[in-house]
């Protein structure tokens, strides 16, 4: 028999502008506050009872789901949980993050869990916005760590191979820090000489050298109050890295030809594309600079592993590539690009659509459109369980995904990691064709 609920407990809830609910030891519902109600809907309440059921459609705890439950964790660790799940409301799928807290009785024993829900502002997995886009576990996973460290004044080194998206990422960060109404200034470190290193980061007097016919500010003082974006970092010679790291360390610059010291503040959020732990090995990069600017790094990862991400992808760079024409892919352009591995990353995807849109007369972007290197999969997929008729995306990803469960002879997690997804968003995508497996 569960425990009264005292009204007090229930006039806490209201007190959270986010949404919030209390819930039994066997994650029934038993109250929530106006903002939960807004998210997920009345009606949805009414029919359901059990967090699980109003937050991922599933007839089972996420834990049963292939998902990570941190009503189970908190109940099994008696410790506050923090996760970020993917969530199904009125107004599509939303990216939340989840905070489960114990409430104990006089014994110390669990008999209700509060759970906090913060819909996050810094990407989506709707194609029709901007920004950061995807709903894969590979990008889930990086999307913790840029909320995490969003709101700190952490310095952020995002590591990863060119065309991964590291400057939408830094844009992300600012985006939703404290500093977000202030300038976020991009410096690409691999443009910057010698010669012009200092006066374009801290600026000049007039008359500082031949040519300097007006004061100029740096782009340091350009970034006061905001971020700094230094972009390709492992490209900044050895003899200016010292340069770099006195301004992180000191906080202090002069502008060339100027004695006046000038106080900076800015966060800064570095990006390379290079391995800097063994370019310090081979003294190519100041190790002490390093640990300066290596904070909270976070590894954005490749297009080819995260696959489940391309049909949204593919859909949001259309939109951007020619907003007045309803364009899409063959089957087969599809199934070829699910393919590919993509070594120029999102930077890459993006180039071969916009060709393709350019090639193609009509609003159906065909396999032969597609530049030389894609087009030596065709042959290779001749065989493919995917249909010639022109589909909507969605469908093509259901009917393959039955294919493959009618061909694969592992369990679901062998053939989650062979799809490239995760167990979770395998069983939600199976749920949904009501396949078993």
């Amino acid at each position: 028999m569960l425990p009264i609920i005292s009204g007090e407990v229930l006039t806490l809830l209201q007190y959270f502008s986010e949404p919030a609910t209390l819930l039994s030891t066997n994650y029934q519902i038993l109250a929530a506050n106006d903002a939960y109600k807004r998210l997920y809907g009345k009606d949805i309440l009414l029919k359901h009872s059990h967090c699980y059921e109003v937050s991922h459609q599933y007839d089972k705890p996420c834990d049963l789901s292939g998902e990570t439950c941190p009503l189970k964790e908190t109940l099994r660790s008696k410790k506050p949980q923090h996760v970020l799940h993917l969530h199904h409301t009125p107004h599509g799928e939303t990216h939340v993050e989840v905070e489960t807290l114990p409430i104990y009785n006089d014994d110390n024993d669990i008999i209700y869990l509060l759970e906090i829900m913060r819909c996050t502002k810094v990407a989506t997995p709707n194609a029709k916005t901007k920004g950061l886009l995807g709903n894969s576990a590979a990008f889930r996973k990086i999307l913790d760590l840029i909320t995490r460290v969003a709101a700190s004044n952490a310095t952020v080194l995002l590591l990863g191979e060119s065309g991964t998206g590291k400057e939408v990422v830094a844009q992300a960060i600012h985006g939703t820090s404290a500093r977000a109404q202030e300038a976020f200034i991009p410096v690409e470190c691999s443009g910057l000489s010698e010669n012009l290193f200092e006066s374009e980061l801290f600026g000049h007097q007039k008359g500082a050298f031949t040519g300097a016919y007006n004061n100029k500010q740096g782009l340091v003082e350009a970034a006061k109050g905001g971020t700094l974006f230094l972009d390709e970092i492992g490209d900044i010679p050895l003899s200016l890295q010292v340069k770099l790291l006195r301004l992180l360390e000191t906080g202090i610059y002069r502008r060339v030809g100027s004695i006046e010291p000038q106080e900076a503040n800015f966060r800064v959020i570095c990006a390379t594309h290079r391995d800097l732990k063994q370019m310090v090995e081979q003294g190519k990069f100041r190790q002490d600079l390093y640990y300066r600017i290596s904070t909270f790094p976070i590894k954005l990862p490749p297009l080819r592993e995260r696959r489940e991400d391309l049909p949204l992808l593919i859909e949001n760079q259309l939109q951007i590539i020619a907003p007045k024409r309803k364009l899409s892919l063959h089957n087969k352009t599809l199934s070829i690009l699910l393919h590919y591995e993509f070594p120029g990353n999102i930077r890459e995807l993006r180039n071969i659509l916009e060709r393709a849109s350019l090639l193609t007369d009509q609003n159906i972007i065909l396999p032969e459109y597609l530049p030389e290197e894609c087009s030596k999969l065709t042959k290779k997929l001749e065989n493919s369980p995917v249909s010639a008729a022109i589909k909507p995306l969605q469908s093509v990803e259901q009917e393959y995904l039955q294919w493959a469960v009618k061909s694969f002879d592992g369990d679901k997690a062998e053939l989650a990691q062979k799809l490239g997804i995760s167990e979770r968003t395998l069983y939600r995508k199976l749920q949904k064709l009501n396949c078993n497996i």
